[in-house]
C-alpha cells in the first residue's frame, strides 16, 4: 500500500506546472543550435596579389606593308604562293621586261654618243687654247669652244642619269618583298596592265607576324597606375578567344600622349614574341597587364553576390550572417581580388549562400 502512495506521489509531481517549466527550460536552447546552419568560413589575411588590369585587344602584324607596282606593264609571272612565308628580296611577281631592256638600250646608246661629242670637244677646246695663246686666233673663239665643252660634258651627265634611270625602271620589273613576313592574296591577276599612279599598283599585302602586337585601351586611373609602376617589371599577358593563355609574355612598347576624349582611355600597345605564327592579325584578346603587386585581401569567385547596391559578402559576425559590402578588383585565378569593405580576421562565408538571409544562425566551421 505504501509503495503504490509514493508512485502516485512522482506521478502527480511530474504532471504538476513546476515539472513543466523544468522539461521547457531545455527546448528553446536545443531548437536554437538544430536551427543554426552549417557554414564554411574563409578567415580574411592580406596577402600579395598582382597589380593587373585587363582589356579587349586586337593584334596586328609589327609591320605592315603593301607591295606596289613602279613601273607600268603587262604582269608576267607570280613567284609565290599566297599566305608563304617570304624572305626580304624575294622575288613576288615579274613584270614584261622587254619594253624597258630596249629603253636601257636606247639611253646607253645615247650616253656613247654623247661621250664621243665630249671627247670631240675637249681636244677641239685646247687646240683652240694653244693658238689663242700664239694669238693666231681671237680669244672670243677659244672662248666659245671651251663654253662647248662644258656644255657637252653636261650633256653627258644627262645620258649618265637616263642610263641609270633606265636600269633603275628595269629592276622594278622584279617586284621583290621589302620586308621579311607572311604574304598575302594577290591582288591583280596574271596578264593585267599595272601602273604605278593608279589603283592596279597594289599586288599584295606582307605582314611581320613575329614579334605580333597588340593594341588595347586602359582607363585613365589605370594607365596612372601603370605609369606609375616600373616599365621593365610590366607584363602584358594574353587570354585567347577559346579560353586558353597564351605562353608566351610581352611588354609595352607605346602609349598614347592624350587621353581619347570620346572614351576616356589611352590608347596602347605591346610586342609579344610569336616564333611559331600562333597569333593572327586582327585577332581579338583578352589583355592583361600586371604592374607590379600589391596587398589586398581574395575570396572565392562563387562567394562575391550582388544585388542593386553592387557587389557584397556574407560575414559570419556573432554567429549571425551579415551583408558586407566590398569593391572587388581582378580575378586571379577562381579568386576575386576584394580591394575594399573587408578587413583582416573577417569570417567570409563562402558556401551555402542561397539560404542565407541577413542575421540567419550559422554554425560554423573554419576552411580546410
Amino acid at each position: 500500500m505504501k509503495r503504490i502512495s509514493v508512485l502516485l506521489l512522482f506521478v502527480i509531481a511530474a504532471c504538476s506546472p513546476g515539472g513543466a517549466q523544468d522539461g521547457s527550460k531545455k527546448g528553446p536552447a536545443s531548437a536554437a543550435a538544430a536551427d543554426a546552419l552549417g557554414v564554411t568560413l574563409l578567415e580574411m589575411a592580406p596577402r600579395s596579389v598582382p597589380v593587373s588590369f585587363e582589356a579587349v585587344g586586337r593584334t596586328e602584324g609589327s609591320r605592315e606593308v603593301q607591295v606596289r607596282a613602279r613601273v607600268s606593264g603587262i604582269l608576267e609571272r607570280q613567284l609565290y604562293n599566297e599566305g608563304d612565308a617570304v624572305q626580304a628580296g624575294q622575288a613576288l611577281f615579274r613584270i614584261e621586261r622587254a619594253p624597258f631592256e630596249i629603253e636601257l638600250q636606247q639611253a646607253r646608246g645615247t650616253l656613247a654618243e654623247a661621250l664621243a661629242r665630249d671627247e670631240l670637244a675637249q681636244q677641239e677646246t685646247e687646240r683652240l687654247k694653244r693658238l689663242a695663246d700664239r694669238r693666231a686666233i681671237s680669244q672670243k673663239e677659244a672662248d666659245q669652244a671651251a663654253s662647248a665643252a662644258r656644255q657637252s660634258s653636261a650633256t653627258v651627265q644627262v645620258a649618265q642619269a637616263r642610263v641609270r634611270q633606265a636600269e633603275l625602271n628595269l629592276s622594278y620589273t622584279s617586284v621583290t618583298a621589302p620586308i621579311g613576313g607572311v604574304t598575302g592574296r594577290a591582288l591583280q591577276s596574271i596578264g593585267s596592265l599595272v601602273a604605278p599612279n593608279n589603283d592596279s599598283a597594289l599586288l599584295t599585302t606582307l605582314t611581320r607576324g613575329d614579334p605580333i602586337w597588340v593594341r588595347f585601351a586602359l582607363s585613365e586611373a589605370e594607365f596612372a597606375r601603370v605609369r606609375g609602376g616600373e616599365q621593365k617589371a610590366i607584363e602584358v599577358k594574353l587570354e585567347l578567344a577559346d579560353g586558353s593563355q597564351y605562353p608566351q609574355a610581352g611588354k609595352l612598347n607605346f602609349s598614347a600622349s592624350t587621353v581619347d576624349t570620346a572614351t576616356g582611355t589611352v590608347q596602347m600597345r605591346a610586342e609579344l614574341p610569336n616564333p611559331k605564327l600562333g597569333l593572327l592579325p586582327g585577332q581579338y584578346v583578352r589583355v592583361r597587364v600586371v604592374a607590379g603587386t600589391q596587398q589586398a585581401f581574395v575570396v572565392p569567385q562563387a562567394a562575391v553576390m550582388q544585388n542593386e547596391s553592387g557587389r557584397f559578402v556574407w560575414v559570419a559576425d556573432s554567429g549571425k550572417a551579415t551583408q558586407r559590402p566590398i569593391r572587388a578588383g581582378n580575378w586571379i585565378g577562381n579568386d576575386w581580388v576584394v580591394l575594399d569593405g573587408l578587413k583582416s580576421g573577417d569570417n567570409v562565408i563562402v558556401d551555402n549562400l542561397v539560404r542565407l538571409r541577413p542575421g540567419t544562425p550559422v554554425q560554423s566551421k573554419k576552411a580546410g
